[in-house]
């Protein structure tokens, strides 16, 4: 591949993010990987997989604090919306889908930022909360390849640990990453340079999660949540501005 060197280095910082903060893959390596690719339903195939595969290591190591009648409404609506958004992905312009998110993005930062005490009065882990929350984030996974961000605002409030935040958002991204790859292969997005481009990127994935395992053991609880708050607006400034 003539961008194997960048995609090596753009899985190592993805993979990082993912590991340290819980999610990010996709936001991280979308901000240039869509320049490097044929195609921009590859670029997303390839950050699904990528993310997949980096998800399902750290997985093996918190699926003991999932608790799985909360995670499981999330995952059902997200289906659903995924599937319908992926089918809709060749219809929509790249560069206008990423101004969007971008905005998006900021956004949500700022309020949750500012709000976050509020919030955590009114978000609850209740089903109503659950549902709504992956039907967001199967309309963004389908269409940007970055469906972390509403799931991740979700559990950050209801989930009573970092512990158990990681162990559901990571679960969360290995069955929903499963199930957008297996929409993605079936309308052909799985392409030989999305497969070959993913083996050059294992190496650079598993740099990224060790270092992430080292930085995220040493981040207080407290700090924890504004570094993701900080991150997904840091995304969205990235995005618009190369839209």
């Amino acid at each position: 591949m003539e961008f194997s060197v960048e995609i090596f280095l753009l899985a190592i910082g993805a993979s990082f993010v993912q590991r340290t903060i819980g999610f990010g893959f996709g936001i991280f390596i979308m901000t240039a990987l869509p320049f490097l690719m044929p195609s921009y339903a590859e670029a997303v195939t390839l950050s699904g997989l990528l993310s997949l595969t980096s998800a399902t290591v750290v997985m093996i190591k918190y699926i003991k604090y999932v608790t799985w009648k909360r995670l499981l409404p999330m995952v059902g609506a997200f289906v659903i919306f995924s599937t319908i958004a992926i089918n809709l992905l060749d219809r929509i312009e790249g560069p206008t889908m990423r101004m969007i998110l971008g905005i998006m993005l900021i956004i949500l930062s700022l309020y949750f930022s500012f709000f976050k005490d509020r919030l955590q009065k009114f978000i609850r882990p209740t089903t109503g909360w659950q549902l709504g929350t992956g039907s967001v984030s199967g309309i963004m996974g389908g269409l940007f390849g970055m469906h972390g961000p509403p799931v991740v605002l979700y559990l950050i409030v209801a989930e009573p640990s970092k512990d158990h935040y990681m162990g559901m958002i990571q679960t969360y991204a290995v069955i929903t990453n499963i199930t957008m790859l297996a929409v993605r292969a079936f309308n052909g997005y799985v392409t030989p340079a999305v497969g070959t481009t993913y083996l050059y990127a294992l190496g650079g994935l598993a740099i990224g999660v060790l270092a992430g395992n080292w930085a995220f053991s040493r981040i207080p609880s407290k700090l924890f949540t504004y570094l993701v708050y900080a991150y997904i607006g840091i995304s969205g400034f990235i995005i618009l501005f190369t839209a």
